[in-house]
């Protein structure tokens, strides 16, 4: 049965038997979709990669803005619009503009979590909602498609998720302030007087801004909303990581490194010292002496005050689609099956086995699969790198002119169970980075490397971000609007391409690639909508050959962190297979593969429906012109 304007029907058809979880990811976007990726485009989650722009779980919220931000009701221009909202947005979060190339009207704010500053900035977010929906959208001129639908897109789940009250119980290991704000740091504008000043007021404001976090989380104890127990131990383990490093190795000392001025220097050394650890301490204590004995016990967001509406919600943000959690667990369960008949044929080959487990063994176990040591692990991803630019480059148009590296992952976030992810620096003289995990070397294996590795880079992450941030009138709105399906269904189509061209150096990593995808949407789900116990979600992740027990835990909480993310890979996957599947066969020997990628990357990260009729109006022409030619 179609939904969604036919999506589900079509991805159905399209289904592949083959793309591999990487298990982080958005980018945009390390965020929650977009704050999952609306302010790291394309990290971590990617979006994470990471968009509840207002609510977000990473901490993110408004400040006070003039009312002139929005203008009035008159206008029928959707550019304008859009530019409105991002004016809007960045005035509510200026910190953002340094993750996607936008000009920050702000360098010394952090944001104001309030109750009050939230409803305000939600109040003007839903005028300028107003004023799109009364522009008819037949009226709408094509190069505008594109702006309109990330925009109304966007609001309108932002205002579906505002029933998840994200503010109330925002503590995070994956999507957290700690996590963005070091990054932040790194960013800080420096090397004048002014950028000084600005620098020490927005960090010496640190402690109010942890003050407001605590507060919040006090008044969502109060009115029954908290963050899963395991969730709050990562969150600790991470801030004693920060909390012992010197204050020379602070994950804050970056505008003092970078700036010249001694006095400057030492003013920001002592701000650490005497503010921002302090305030730190005082927020860590917080967590363990009084917030973690009243968190709650269970991971599932519906166990919270309208939780069946909130993931709901999350499905959405995340996934772009109204499919409900029972649509998503049942396509996710029919691909599973599709994906194990696949291996069980490659494994019949190899192995001289059908049996799934048997197969996931051999697999994992293999000696040649494994690493000597976590450096030969480092070396073989960014070996592989090397071919996988290589072979890539015959099916784009243009690859992008942006570099990208593989680093090391910080200590305090490897240990706490973060995985591998990609960040994109906004400043294209910069190299894209990787992310890469050292701390499971020994259970890692080269087939997931491999894997992992295309997924995150190229032809995976970093090509797609990065040829959105080429494009060569690239709007506002898609710098700082994206969501995790189109991010995240783009590097799952990366990972069959990668095998279609020979990126692969391995079997493992053909078998690996199609054990795991669209488990996610099986056990998301799984988790937050139909009573999944811990044990039960853990068990089936080892299952699946992907995960030891240590990284199945730490991938469960990632599910009770960010609900609904990791349905968003396949969703979005299946889409991408489905639409090429229908390019090829509507245009028969006229099919060209780069011609293929480069419609269906040029709008950016849009919703999966805009994605669609993109697609499909391109076929449409290549057809016309075909026909017209003979």
């Amino acid at each position: 049965m179609a939904k969604n304007g036919g999506l589900e029907s079509l991805a159905s058809e399209g289904r592949d038997s083959g793309f591999q979880e990487a298990p982080t990811s958005d980018a945009p976007t390390r965020y929650i979709a977009r704050r999952a990726a609306s302010c790291r485009r394309g990290r971590r989650e990617s979006v994470v990669k990471r968009v509840v722009r207002g609510v977000a779980l990473v901490g993110f919220a408004c400040c006070t803005f003039s009312a002139a931000v929005v203008t009035s009701a008159a206008s029928t221009n959707v550019s304008s619009l859009a530019d409105q909202y991002v004016a809007l947005s960045l005035d509510f979060d200026p910190t953002g503009a340094y993750f996607y190339g936008l000009e920050s009207p702000s360098h010394s704010r952090l944001v104001d979590r309030s109750p009050a500053a939230l409803r305000a900035f939600e109040h003007k977010e839903d005028a300028l909602l107003d004023q799109l929906n009364r522009i008819p959208r037949e009226s709408i001129a094509a190069t505008d498609k594109s702006t309109a639908a990330l925009m109304r897109e966007s609001i309108e789940a932002e205002q579906q998720i505002r029933v998840c009250k994200m503010e109330l119980w925002a503590v995070s290991h994956f999507i957290g302030w700690q996590m963005l704000f070091p990054d932040l740091a790194d960013l800080q504008p420096v090397g004048n007087p002014a950028h000084r000043t600005d620098a020490l007021k927005r960090w010496g404001s640190m402690p109010k801004y942890l003050d407001v976090e605590i507060a919040n989380l006090r008044d969502g104890l109060r009115q029954g909303y908290s963050a899963p127990q395991p969730l709050v131990k990562r969150v600790i383990q991470q801030l004693d990581g920060m909390l012992a490093a010197p204050v020379d190795k602070s994950p804050f000392i970056s505008p003092a490194d970078r700036d010249e001025d001694a006095a400057f220097k030492k003013q920001f050394r002592t701000l650490i010292e005497q503010k921002i650890n302090p305030a730190i301490k005082k927020y860590r204590d917080f967590l363990a002496n009084e917030y973690l004995a009243k968190a709650r016990d269970t991971l599932a967001v519906s166990a919270l005050p309208d939780g069946p509406k909130c993931y709901q919600a999350f499905l959405r943000m995340f996934t772009t689609l109204n499919r409900t959690p029972q649509e998503v667990y049942d396509l996710g369960e029919r691909t599973v099956a599709e994906n194990a008949a696949v291996v069980a044929e490659l494994g019949s080959k190899l192995y001289g086995t059908r049996d799934i487990p048997a197969i996931v063994q051999k697999n994992n176990s293999a000696p040649e699969n494994k690493f000597k040591s976590a450096e030969e692990s480092l070396a073989y991803s960014q070996e592989l790198l090397q071919v996988a630019l290589e072979k890539t480059r015959p099916l784009f148009v243009k690859l992008p002119d942006q570099a990208v590296i593989l680093e090391v992952m910080p200590a305090y976030q490897d240990e706490s169970g973060m995985s591998a992810n990609y960040m994109l620096s906004a400043d294209k003289s910069k190299p894209g980075r990787y992310l890469f995990p050292m701390k499971h070397w020994q259970s890692d294996t080269r087939g997931v490397s491999e894997v992992t590795l295309v997924h995150e880079t190229v032809p995976g992450h970093h090509l797609q971000i990065a040829l959105a941030f080429e494009r060569a009138q690239p709007t506002k709105i898609s710098k700082l609007v994206s969501n995790s399906a189109y991010i995240e269904g783009w590097a799952r189509y990366a990972e069959r391409l990668s095998d279609e061209v020979g990126i692969y150096r391995t079997d493992f990593a053909r078998i690996s690639r199609r054990i795991w995808p669209a488990r996610g949407m099986v056990v998301d789900p799984g988790i937050h909508a139909f009573g999944w116990s811990r044990e039960k979600a853990v068990e089936y992740l080892k299952s699946t050959g992907r995960f030891d027990a240590t990284t199945a835990e730490e991938t469960v909480d990632r599910i009770a962190t960010m609900p609904g993310q990791l349905t968003s890979y396949d969703t979005g996957g299946l889409e991408f297979f489905a639409l090429r599947k229908e390019s090829e066969e509507a245009l028969g020997s006229a099919f060209d593969i780069k011609q293929f990628h480069r419609v269906a990357l040029e709008e950016g990260a849009v919703p999966l429906q805009e994605l669609r009729e993109h697609v499909r109006a391109w076929i449409a022409s290549q057809r016309s012109g075909t026909a017209a030619a003979r």
